[in-house]
């Protein structure tokens, strides 16, 4: 059943009854221009600053903006920053905001709204965390200018401030900013090219998000995401669908626009449906699966039985269970900065190899008590199938298993206790996983971050690694941390690979990216 956005054919086919009720009322509303997609899972959190989950993070970088932006190179350019400048010793840093900025409530984005917004951000970032114990003072100059007085260089500011990755570094109004960073904002009130419509939201069926007629793009071409965000479309609405063959379906009956995630088991019939086109991208496009184990609760609070874990994965059998085409994987990688990237090393893997008989004669030395393992899957999902791979091998060489499907809301808000769960399955974007200072379970080491792990090697090395100057430096520096990753186990990946995304053949100038991104959109 179609909601209440008009189709294309709906649309068209209301066409003279609109052109006869024009003559009468000339300044009468047209029909809503609409798309309605279906994304990786319902937006239940819309606090982009409370959660790393990335379905929040897509809500918020339609709803919401941030002073810097990533491009499709990697590079950091200004979003709502009009200019900036730095001190010759690199310690004083200025920005200026863009004129015609505002907030969805009709009042102007301030510097002090943003000194807020970023001052509560960084209490629940790693990254946040690392700049603000390097600042100084962090001050509105007045109503369009943020001043940052640093203790010391910090090299990486501005990737910081534009970095892609979730908790984003998002801009919202001081009043909003003021609640506590353990708490839930009351409402989205961002200034991005998206708002938020609060009385058509319907939980468990469909989110409407409407063009800001207010929004002032910038000039430069629209690059991932940086440059001009220009909207043409009036609405936006979010489906939710009961799975995805329910959503693949939807996308070949024309019912919806576009689909974040296709199952593959129906690519077959999809490529060869003229009516829809596949999106499916490499590199840091690519995603990467992690088994993410719980350091506070037994039996991973074990060193010895997390480090069995290294000897059960097996990447290549968990794609071909989920289903993963041959060219749409990366086989057996071992960097946890992904495969293919500028940082990508194999170092610490060494014992990182499928051996069942190694791995039950180790289980048996740790200690283990037969414990039980409680795995939280999110039911339906190709990480429900990676756990069960790796279940299987759990088994086999004595780990007591406790397999618990779930909706993935119901994930997010167990895995914030400390007891009760062992491990979750889940994957993410690359370019959340291609640095250490992104990935989110090297970034957490030693944080209050679901997992809880912590080795105190990795926080002064991530502070290095902000220090440094040249990729080179980084490069060596990855390694070193990934060397302690192996021995810590924050988590264990499971795969990396493409999910292609699916849209409407008559769709145009949707940007390339495993991102979904619905500025630029028209048909």
């Amino acid at each position: 059943m179609r909601n209440t956005v008009l189709g294309r054919r709906t649309a068209l086919a209301g066409g003279v009854a609109l052109a006869s009720a024009s003559l009468i009322r000339p300044r009468e509303a047209r029909a809503a221009k609409g798309l309605t997609v279906v994304l990786e899972s319902e937006v239940t959190i819309l606090d982009p600053h409370a959660t790393t989950a990335a379905i929040t993070r897509t809500f918020g970088t339609h709803v919401f903006d941030t002073l810097f932006a990533m491009n499709d190179k990697g590079e950091i350019k200004p979003q709502m920053v009009e200019s900036f400048d730095s001190s010759p010793d690199k310690l004083t840093w200025t920005f200026v905001l863009r004129d015609g900025l505002k907030w969805h409530d009709g009042n102007p984005v301030t510097a002090e709204d943003c000194v807020a917004s970023l001052k509560r951000w960084s209490v629940r970032d790693p990254l946040g965390k690392m700049l603000m114990a390097d600042t100084e003072t962090l001050e509105a100059s007045n109503p369009k200018t943020i001043k940052f007085v640093l203790k010391q260089p910090f090299p990486l500011l501005l990737d910081v401030l534009g970095k892609p990755n979730a908790p984003l570094p998002v801009m919202m109004p001081a009043r909003l900013a003021a609640t506590p960073a353990d708490q839930r904002i009351p409402e989205p009130i961002g200034s991005g090219p998206f708002r938020f419509v609060k009385d058509q939201w319907r939980p468990g069926n469909a989110m409407i998000l409407e063009r800001n007629a207010a929004y002032v793009p910038r000039r430069e071409a629209p690059d991932f995401l940086t440059g001009g965000k220009n909207v043409k479309i009036d609405q936006l609405t979010l489906r939710v669908m009961p799975d995805q063959s329910t959503g693949a379906n939807a996308l070949i009956a024309g019912e919806i626009d576009y689909m974040q995630y296709l199952p593959f088991d129906m690519l077959p019939v999809l490529e060869k449906e003229k009516s829809v086109k596949l999106l499916g991208l490499g590199g840091i496009h690519q995603f990467q699966g992690n088994f993410r184990l719980n350091h506070a609760f037994p039996p991973f609070d074990n060193p010895a039985v997390r480090k069995v874990m290294w000897k059960l994965v097996d990447q290549n059998a968990t794609l071909t269970a989920i289903g993963v085409p041959d060219k749409y994987q990366t086989k057996d990688c071992p960097s946890f900065w992904m495969c293919g990237t500028p940082l990508s090393t194999d170092a610490g893997a060494g014992g990182a190899k499928l051996d069942l008989a190694a791995a039950r004669a180790e289980l048996k030395a740790a200690g283990y008590k037969n414990e039980p393992v409680i795995v939280l899957e999110v039911a339906g999902s190709i990480s429900q199938t990676a756990s069960r791979v790796l279940v299987q091998n759990m088994k086999d060489v004595g780990f007591n298993v406790e397999q618990q499907p779930r909706d993935w809301p119901t994930v997010l808000a167990r895995r914030a206790k400390k007891d009760g769960w062992s491990m979750f399955p889940v994957y993410s974007n690359g370019t959340d996983m291609y640095s250490p200072l992104t990935h989110f379970y090297v970034a957490a080491t030693c944080n209050d971050f679901p997992g809880w792990s912590c080795d105190n090697r990795i926080p002064e090395l991530l502070k290095s690694y902000t220090r440094a100057s040249t990729l080179e430096e980084r490069k060596k520096i990855a390694t070193e941390i990934q060397v302690i990753a192996y021995e810590l186990v924050p988590s264990l990946m499971w795969g990396q690979f493409t999910i292609p995304a699916g849209f409407r053949s008559d769709l145009k100038g949707l940007i390339q990216s495993s991102y979904p991104m619905f500025w630029e959109v028209d048909r």
